[in-house]
Order: structure tokens, then C-alpha cells, then sequence
């Protein structure tokens, strides 16, 4: 099958009236005083948190955001034509006294002084919060008439293995039939055409966008990846999900969450806010699974190695073709490869079963699933030179790779590679716990850019080698170009190389700046050229 193309979405959504909007948030416990007295008067026609494309007759939310306050650009957004704006009850009680025209509810403002600008605003409806972000949830869901009610919304959270068991989940609906959706780290997908996004898990108003026209083109379900950003920042504030799966919980994103206990919390936000006939699908062979669904009220059913799983999966065979599995009792060979995915297996299995999918359709759908693009994804040079590419970038995903490989590798043929950095501005807590965990895996390590962003990317690297008890044996090639050239050229015949760190990305981050470059394509070319 080609490669879907990439299109935009822009469903059809009525005007509606600001009061219908500001009932979820009000329900919500979220609205500060009343409702502005003319809000079912106001209507609107879009809803935004960016300033620069609001339009007439747009709600803008002034969303509080990780590097800027959507306050700073009130005045940008009401010149473009806002017709309501939700602020801070801070930012409300310093500027409501300069409410104007004799508006006869503090919410209600005409105002030089509120914008900052000195000049006056049109008449704008400004309605307190006491949280912007999460108001922006229940808006969003509300403005696109609750997509997740009209869908089996799938999410799937975790450090690990979040992106294989979505994509398996999307492949397996697919395959049996059932035009569905996909969220993630890769790609979203409607049906089969393509929708780029920034990030794992989408701003509020981007998610449900794209939900409400998965609902318009007829689709049944959504696998979604649930980043503990999104659960966090209230990106998924307001969905209902159908199901949800917890794949693992390891080190990882602590720049933002600071701590492992804020982490956890995050991700277990998801379980403690499904419905009781939802479905909790938790990894048991993870310490963390019961503290995951402590709280919840939906059904618990954990699966995994562990024979006190209820849905038990045994790797019988693993090998560079494929696993073979007893899953569920029955004995199946997969076209995915590594130890690590026959949970992914597992846990997508588990779902459509109790999506009511029969066992010998789920297992025949996916045992001929494909691996996902950057996933474990291989490549071979003509004289035996095996190349792998994944986008492990945590002490724990790096150990399951490197292990898969050595594992695959056998005793005695040829010698193991890894090849990985760390990102900029990202938890340095990992960079020397991966040094070590390469050092011990693989037999040559070489350290170069992963994505450096605002870092000095020697900066980074010095903090990996810090981890080595051997770092006289390593190489450090900063330019990751360069450093998949090295060891393509300096690999022997039976070699295994693992590209650790970028998998899917088509970019390199220096600085602020996105520069075209891609692991694959880069590492293709060099196997190729190395014989030539």
C-alpha cells in the first residue's frame, strides 16, 4: 500500500452561543462569578489559543503555556477581531477595574488599560477562570461537539511503547474492517490519509479537530497515544475514553515533571478518569500497573509475561524475521521482531477482544501487521552488514534494543554497534544512565547529536561519557552524519549496527531550527556505499 499523503482538516462546525460553550467549563467548577449576562447573545464562530489566527467572531483562550502567557497577546487577538476572551482569575481581578462603558458585569469590558495598548478595544466579553488550560479543554470538546462520545476513543500511555501499540491498534481495526483513526508520534491518520502534528499528544483545540473529522468521515475508533504532557498540560481534558492501556513506566521527561512521583501521577490520570465501562488494560510485568488503576472505576484486565496475567503472552522464538508467541493460549508467528513487542502484541490484542473482535481475527490481523516506520526498523548492506533504527531515547528503551539485538545476534557473530546521543533541553538525569547501559550492551559505542536544540551539543555528549567506566573506548563523532558514515564503513560482515534515538524523525533540532535529516535515509546510503 503507498504512503497516504499529508492533507489538512478543517471539519464544519456551527456558530454557537458563548453561553453553550462556557456550560462545561461552569459544570467544571472552573468559571469565576457568573456568566457574562448577554453570553447566549455572543456568538461564536471559531475558537483559538494563538493569537495570529484568530479571526471575527472568535473565543480566544488565553491559554498559560510552557514558554509563553497567552495574556501577552490579548491585544493581538481582540484587534483580530476576538469577540470573548477566557483569562486568569488573576489577570481578571488586576484588570477588571479598568472595565469600561458602563458594562454592568465585571466580565463584561470595554478597556484601554486591560490590552495594554492605550487605545480602546472593542466591546470584548472577558470571562474568569481558574484554570485557562483546562478550560480550554472543556471548550475545545465542547466547540466540536464531543467527538468521544461518537467514537471508541483508544488511548495508550507509557514510557515505552506507546507508538507500537497505537499503530498495532490502528493496523488490527483496520485490517478487520473498521475505518479508524490514529494519534501519535509518527503521524495521525483519518482512514488512511495522513495529518502531521508537533507533538505526541495535540493541543486541546488541534485533538479535537482532528476527532470531530475522524467522526465526519465515518470512523469507529481512534488509537491514541497519551503523552504524560498531554495528561498534564489537560490536552485530553474532557475525552471520554473507551479503553486504556498502560504499556510501562520508566525514567524518563523529568525536565518537565521534576520528579518520578509527578510523572506517575500524570500517567495515572488517565485511568482514574474512565468510566466504569471502560476498559483499564495494564502491563502487570511493570511494578507500576496497580498503582496505575488504584483509583479507577473501570474494568481492570492486566496482561504480560506474568502468570498472574490475565491475558498471558510467552516469546517462544525471537528472531531478525519475527517473533513466535503463545498468546492467549494459541501459538503465532508475528512479522514484528523484538522481546519488547510481544507486549505491544499483547496489549493491542487485548483491546480488540474486548472491542469484540474474535480471537482468531485478531491474532490472523496481527500477525501480518508491519513494523512501525523507525521502530526496529532494519537495513542490510550486501556483505552481511545488518543496520538497525529505533527511536529508543530512554535508559530503559535503549537497554530493550540493544538487548533485542545481541539477543537476535546469537553467540559468536560479529560485533554489536550502538550509536546514540541525548536531546537538548531534555532530562540530563538519562545521559549518563544510557552510557553505561551502551557500554554494557554493545561491544563498540559511538556517541554523536540527537537532537542538540539550545545545548551545546559537546555539552551533552560530555555528560555521556561521564557515565563510561571505559570512555578511552569510545568514539564521539558530534556530527551524526559523519558518525553513521564511521561505523557503516569500520563495520565487518555479520556486524549488527543500532541507531539509537531519532527513528522516524525526518530532522535534526540545532538550536530552534528543524534541518532535514533522517537516520534511515542516512544509514541506507551509507551500507550501500560501504561495498561500492
Amino acid at each position: 500500500m503507498s504512503t497516504p499523503r499529508s492533507f489538512s482538516i478543517d471539519p464544519d462546525v456551527p456558530p454557537q452561543p458563548l453561553a453553550g460553550l462556557l456550560a462545561p467549563v461552569r459544570a467544571a467548577g472552573l468559571l469565576v462569578g457568573d456568566l457574562p449576562e448577554d453570553a447566549d447573545s455572543i456568538t461564536i464562530d471559531h475558537i483559538a489559543d494563538d493569537s495570529r489566527v484568530v479571526e471575527p467572531g472568535t473565543l480566544f483562550i488565553a491559554r498559560e503555556g510552557e514558554h509563553a502567557d497567552g495574556h501577552l497577546f490579548l491585544d493581538t487577538a481582540v484587534q483580530n477581531g476576538a469577540v470573548a476572551a477566557i483569562v486568569s482569575a488573576s489577570w481578571h481581578r488586576e484588570h477588571a477595574a479598568t472595565a469600561a462603558d458602563g458594562a454592568s458585569a465585571a466580565n463584561r469590558a470595554s478597556a484601554t488599560s486591560p490590552l495594554g495598548k492605550g487605545e480602546r478595544s472593542p466591546s470584548v466579553a472577558f470571562v474568569p477562570v481558574t484554570d485557562t488550560r483546562a478550560a480550554l479543554g472543556e471548550i475545545a470538546n465542547a466547540f466540536y461537539g464531543r467527538p468521544s462520545d461518537r467514537l471508541d476513543l483508544l488511548g495508550v500511555t507509557g514510557t515505552n511503547g506507546k507508538t507500537t501499540t497505537a499503530f498495532l491498534l490502528y493496523t488490527l481495526l483496520t485490517a478487520l474492517g473498521h475505518k479508524a483513526g490514529l494519534v501519535g508520534t509518527v503521524d495521525n491518520r483519518i482512514g488512511e490519509r495522513i495529518v502531521h502534528t508537533d507533538y505526541t499528544t495535540p493541543e486541546a483545540i488541534e485533538l479535537n479537530r482532528l476527532l470531530r473529522a475522524m467522526v465526519d468521515a465515518g470512523c469507529g475508533a481512534c488509537a491514541m497515544e497519551v503523552s504524560s504532557h498531554g495528561l498534564a498540560l489537560d490536552r485530553v481534558r474532557g475525552q471520554r475514553f473507551r479503553a486504556a492501556v498502560f504499556t510501562n513506566l520508566t525514567h524518563d521527561h523529568l525536565d518537565f515533571h521534576e520528579t518520578v512521583d509527578a510523572y506517575t501521577a500524570a500517567k495515572k490520570r488517565l485511568f482514574d478518569g474512565l468510566a466504569p465501562d471502560a476498559l483499564a488494560l495494564v502491563n502487570r510485568d511493570d511494578p507500576a500497573w496497580a498503582q496505575m488503576v488504584r483509583d479507577t472505576e473501570a474494568r481492570v484486565v492486566t496482561y504480560g509475561t506474568d502468570e498472574a496475567a490475565d491475558l498471558r503472552v510467552d516469546v517462544l522464538d525471537n528472531a531478525l524475521d519475527g517473533l513466535r508467541l503463545r498468546l492467549d493460549g494459541v501459538e503465532r508467528t508475528f512479522r514484528l521482531a523484538g522481546r519488547f513487542n510481544a507486549l505491544n502484541l499483547a496489549a493491542a490484542y487485548g483491546v480488540a477482544r474486548d472491542l469484540g473482535a474474535s480471537p482468531e481475527a485478531a491474532l490472523a490481523a496481527l500477525a501480518e501487521a508491519p513494523g512501525v516506520p523507525g521502530r526496529f526498523q532494519t537495513f542490510r548492506s550486501d556483505d552481511g552488514v545488518l543496520g538497525i533504527v529505533d527511536y529508543a531515547h530512554t535508559p530503559d528503551a535503549l537497554q530493550n534494543v540493544l538487548a533485542t539485538a545481541r539477543q537476535m545476534m546469537g553467540q559468536g557473530r560479529g560485533r554489536l554497534w550502538a550509536v546514540f546521543g541525548a536531546g537538548g533541553d531534555r532530562d540530563p538525569a538519562k545521559r549518563p544512565l544510557m552510557a553505561r547501559i551502551a557500554e554494557d550492551l554493545a561491544d563498540r559505542v559511538v556517541l554523536t547529536s540527537d537532537n542538540p536544540r539550545t545545548e551545546d551539543p559537546l555539552d551533552i555528549l560530555g555528560a555521556i561519557r561521564d557515565g563510561l567506566a571505559h570512555p578511552e573506548a569510545t568514539a564521539t563523532i558530534p556530527e551524526r552524519a559523519e558518525a553513521i558514515a564511521y561505523v557503516a564503513a569500520e563495520a565487518a560482515p555479520g556486524d549488527v549496527i543500532v541507531i539509537a534515538g531519532k527513528g522516524h524523525e525526518p530532522y535534526q533540532i540545532i538550536g530552534t531550527e528543524k534541518r532535514d535529516f533522517d537516520d534511515r535515509e542516512h544509514l541506507r546510503h551509507a551500507l550501500t556505499h560501504r561495498t561500492g
